[in-house]
């Protein structure tokens, strides 16, 4: 059973997750209602902080469940290296219906531990550079319209505002 991704306004997704202290029984749990719930909303990547739980986790999967080896789970991600810059159209599960140009590098690595506690690195350019981003943003209490500037925030937000006071958001 997946769990509902929460919107902007969650306050879980505003501050930073922590660490996992030991990969339990629960925490691989965890794990398999994010990739559930990922594939349920047809996302390319989710972070622990966006189904409320602060943890150090994210899956992504550019295949969408396509390809079962593109399945790419971390725990406790650090940075290893970003490089150069993309601008591309992104949105995000914890936003639906919202989606903006936001500036990514082209090329980034990330280490941390896979599901089973083995160090990894995970490293791509274009989209999967892109989702590592996302999804350690999220991981620091940040979500893609923290990135925007001018227009286009105030007009996502705005819009926001007003899907909470008619309750729909």
């Amino acid at each position: 059973m997946a769990r509902p991704v929460v919107r902007l306004g969650a306050p879980v997704l505003r501050v930073p997750a922590r660490d996992v202290e030991a990969i339990t029984p629960e925490t691989t749990a965890l794990i398999d209602e994010m990739i559930a719930a990922m594939y349920a909303e047809r996302g390319i990547g989710l972070a622990a902080p966006q189904i409320g739980v602060s943890l150090r986790i994210f899956v992504i999967d550019l295949s969408s469940g396509r390809d079962a080896s593109a399945l790419k789970v971390c725990i406790n991600p650090e940075w290893v290296e970003r490089e150069g810059m993309q601008l591309e159209e992104e949105g995000c599960l914890s936003l639906p219906g919202f989606s903006a140009t936001v500036a990514r590098p082209a090329r980034a690595a990330v280490r941390g531990l896979d599901r089973h506690g083995a160090p990894q690195t995970i490293e791509g350019t274009g989209l999967m550079a892109r989702a590592l981003q996302h999804e350690m943003d999220h991981l620091d209490g940040m979500v893609f319209v923290d990135r925007l500037r001018g227009i286009s925030r105030t007009m996502i937000l705005r819009k926001i505002k007003k899907l909470e006071r008619d309750g729909t958001w």
